[in-house]
Parts: C-alpha cells; structure tokens; sequence
C-alpha cells in the first residue's frame, strides 16, 4: 500500500507532495504526454490538473450513449443483438436510467475465490485498509486470480460497447463492511476530459438488506450537470487542498438531490450480482443498521483508452503501472 492511501495527516493537504509522488512515479504517467498534445493541454505531466484547467479547452464529445441520438443509435446497432435479451432490454435503457444489472453474472466458486484471495492477501499483510479504514485500495495488484476477474471477456464486452472504444480496468475496490459512504458520482474522484469515460462493475460478494448497507442510487441522475471542484466551494488554493474539499462537495450533491427532487432507489444485491453504473450517476451506501453483519463486495472501475483520467478534488492525474499502447492521431501531425 502506498503512503498516499494510508497517511491522514497534514501534507495530504499539500499539492507538491503530490508533484512529488508523480516525479518518482514517472512511468505510471509517461502515456499523458501523448494525450496532453492531442488535447492541447499545454502543461508538465508532473504537475496538478483540474477541471478547471480542463473547461478552458475546446468542447470534445460525450461517449455515444451520452448523445441526443443514443436512443435512436441504439436501435439500429446489429452488435446490440449479440447480446441476451435480458442485458439488450437494460441497454436500451441506459441513456435514461445510466445503469444495469447482470444478475448471477459471477459464478459461486468465482465470488469464494475472490473472498479467499482477500482473507489471503489481509492475513498476509499484502493489503490494508486505506484512511478510511473501509476500503482495501488495489488489491487485484497482488492476486493473478483477482486480477483474471477484471478481464472477464463476458463483462468486458458489456463495458465496451456501453462507451464505444477500450477500457482499461484501473482500480479495485473491496469492502469487508458496508461503505456508508453519502452520495457521490465517481467522477470526482476518477474524473476523465472528455467527460463521461469511466465506468463502474460493482459485484455482490454476498447478499445485501438494508442490514448490512445495501448500495443505493439515483436513477436519471448520470444526466445531471457534472459537479466537479469548480462547481462549489472547495476552499483550494494554488498550492493546497482545501481542509473540507469533500465535505463541501457532499454538501453541494444533497443541495442537486433537493433541488432536482431525485427518487432514491436501493440495490438489494444476490450474490454474483454486478450492478454497473454511468461515471456521472449518484450513489452511495446506506446505513450499517446492524454492525455484526459484513456486506462484502469488489468495485472494479474501469477508464475508456486514451481520454485523461485525474483525481478531480487532489488534482493528481492518474497513475497506471502499465497502459496499452496509445493509438490516438495527433492534430499537429495533420
């Protein structure tokens, strides 16, 4: 486990430990050098980025289930009839509700080896729990059997069609405990330009009731403006993060929710469910209404290829051990 995951203290705070941390890390950023031409963004791979950076640059494209047109795209694509009917049905759905569900999608004997991977790995002290000390933070890292899950062909091509181009899977999430986190959309913690190019496989290790703090979500809501650190108060500066950044975001998401008067809905989960969500889409993890009761579960997040991926609240850009060979035809070379 990094420093960065465990460390709670004062130079979290601090933007130049990150441009620090990015130094040492050079080849996990080398491929943003690539897409900052491509892009024109005109800046060191080493150093912060933001939205705020980002909305100065031309308007680039939603993915194509994001277009006015996705409804109509959708039914004359012959790729969606290689689908079951069950899974066709929900991506029709996916321009208004920005989710799905694939039910049973993991095996038994999958889901005990990803349980047993992460008892492993815990009693080995190869993983820990990050600051929050709910979440176990890439533990697919040092696990050949966890890592063969987020290659899933099955679910791939699902994620795949959805944003129209590559994924690649960048992090995993466990939790032993519900999360109880409040609602938030992943976007401004994995934010991508152009907006919209990130996408969630949530997995039910186990069943989940309000018991045990069952996942909760907004249907319709990924169609929401983005609220991103330029959109409220976080109290950043050029050299520091603001003291309750998060705090004050999670505050600006409950004013949307009210305002926009969204319709809660709960994901009561069997296990081998995968719930996938849209990068925008609001949600969150409901009360532990009893403490005895674990809610296990694996969130794989995965990026579309060659879009930039930052950590919109630190201005980190994101680090990759390893990432498929650009393919992306630079403007300057017209």
């Amino acid at each position: 486990m990094g420093f960065l995951d465990k460390y709670t203290g004062k130079l979290r705070s601090y933007k130049a430990v990150y441009v620090l941390h990015n130094l040492i890390n050079y080849k996990k950023l080398r491929h943003n050098k690539l897409l900052y031409r491509r892009f024109h963004l005109d800046k060191s791979i080493f150093g912060p980025i933001s939205s705020r950076q980002l909305a100065q640059l031309p308007p680039q494209p939603a993915p194509w289930l994001d277009q006015p047109t996705a409804v109509q795209e959708l039914q004359q694509n012959k790729q969606l009839q290689t689908f079951p009917e069950s899974i066709q049905q929900q991506l029709k759905a996916w321009p208004e509700q920005g989710y799905l569900v694939l039910e049973s999608f993991i095996k038994d004997d999958i889901v005990a080896t990803i349980n047993s991977e992460i008892d492993r790995l815990l009693q080995q002290h190869e993983v820990g729990f990050n600051y929050t000390n709910k979440k176990i933070m890439f533990a697919f890292k040092h696990s050949k059997a966890l890592k063969k899950v987020l290659y899933t062909p099955e679910l791939l091509q699902v994620l795949q069609f959805i944003l129209g181009r590559q994924v690649i899977p960048f992090q995993t999430i466990n939790f032993l405990k519900g999360s109880e986190q409040k609602a938030h959309s992943d976007s401004i913690h994995m934010t991508t330009y152009p907006l919209g190019n990130l996408l969630a496989a949530w997995i039910a290790l186990e069943d989940t009731t309000l018991e045990n703090g069952a996942l909760f979500y907004y249907p319709g809501s990924h169609t929401l403006p983005y609220v991103l650190s330029k959109d409220f108060d976080s109290g950043s500066t050029t050299f520091r993060i603001g003291d309750n950044a998060y705090k004050k975001y999670e505050e600006k998401i409950e004013q949307v929710i009210q305002e926009q008067q969204l319709q809660k809905k709960n994901f009561f989960a069997k296990k081998g469910d995968v719930f996938i969500w849209h990068a925008n889409l609001l949600h969150g993890g409901n009360p532990v209404l009893n403490p005895e009761l674990t809610r296990k579960s694996m969130v794989i997040h995965y990026y579309a290829k060659d879009v930039i991926c930052y950590h919109d609240i630190t201005q980190r850009p994101a680090h990759f051990d390893t990432y498929p060979k650009a393919e992306v035809r630079l403007y300057d070379e017209d």
